[in-house]
């Protein structure tokens, strides 16, 4: 019996939660499946970020889910995290929402850098409504700025450039 359209909302706001909270690799990990192969991809260029436009599969190895859940702790933290307008399809098991918070780059030029940021996760599922492909759609533009060190002049630029006297 596929999952209802409660337990595939349920699964997707325990993940999100705990992504929210910044909880430890393990814990995220264990909202995904154990019977399918897994795998996480952040759409965009990969010379954005080391995280970005790679598709991160399996448990293990250099390119596993881990390591991608690895390299966004060394490259961002964030803050006030909340997600909204969940989108459940029990047909397709996959559940799509919108995400939201404050970014900061902490690695070399970037150190510091930060940025608000609207996002989007797609989220497929398993009969045991567990996670089996993490997709998100982000602000790469933001995230390569900040990684160069150019976010906080771009973002002054920019303002100034569009002051209403």
């Amino acid at each position: 019996m596929p999952p209802t359209r409660s337990h595939l909302l349920a699964s997707a706001q325990a993940l999100c939660d705990a992504f929210a909270t910044k909880a430890d690799v393990e814990t995220l990990l264990s909202h995904f499946s154990s019977t399918h192969q897994i795998s996480a991809i952040e759409h965009g260029l990969p010379l954005a970020a080391p995280f970005l436009g790679r598709r991160f599969t399996g448990r293990t190895g250099p390119t596993s889910v881990p390591v991608y859940f690895q390299l966004l702790s060394k490259y961002l933290t964030y803050d006030s995290m909340s997600f909204s307008e969940w989108v459940v399809d029990t047909h397709a098991g996959k559940v799509s929402v919108k995400g939201a918070a404050k970014f900061t780059w902490t690695e070399g030029k970037g150190d510091g850098q930060s940025w608000d940021e609207e996002f989007v996760y797609v989220l497929d599922f398993d009969e045991e409504c567990k996670v089996t492909d993490y997709q998100v759609w982000a602000d790469s533009g933001a995230a390569y700025l900040a990684h160069r060190g150019e976010l906080a002049d771009k973002v002054k630029e920019f303002e100034q450039e569009n002051k209403t006297s």
